[in-house]
């Protein structure tokens, strides 16, 4: 079956700046569960709470830097590089660079609320 998406819809992200996400695929603009796909915004300083999400997260950054915080260490993703976060593992994202940055996220399963298990 193929399905063309005429645009994305805007969705609300967490964190302390207004970051823009564009779901393309995923639940809430093609009700897709299997694959998320949504292109990010994110200000220069923004933050979100940690996470232990119940799906995999692969990133591509276009623009602008994201960091990556993992049990492991932290990654610090420039344009051009991408990095993958596997289902359990706790993660936090930010851009605490001046531009911030744009990138794409791919989630499998598809994003959801409560399957990202965020932080108090």
């Amino acid at each position: 079956m193929t399905k063309k998406i005429d645009r994305p819809t805007v969705v609300e992200a967490a964190g302390n700046k207004k970051k823009i996400i564009e779901e393309y695929f995923g639940l809430v603009n093609s009700g897709d569960t299997k694959v998320s796909v949504a292109r990010m915004k994110s200000p220069g300083g923004w933050i979100e709470p940690g996470q232990k999400p119940e799906f995999d997260e692969y990133t591509v950054v276009f623009n602008g830097m994201l960091r990556v915080e993992t049990k492991d260490g932290v990654h610090d993703v420039r344009a051009g590089e991408a990095i993958a976060v596997s289902r359990g593992e706790w993660v936090r994202y930010s851009t605490p660079g001046t531009a911030g940055a744009e990138y794409v996220a791919v989630c499998l399963p598809a994003f959801s609320p409560a399957a990202v298990h965020r932080d108090e």
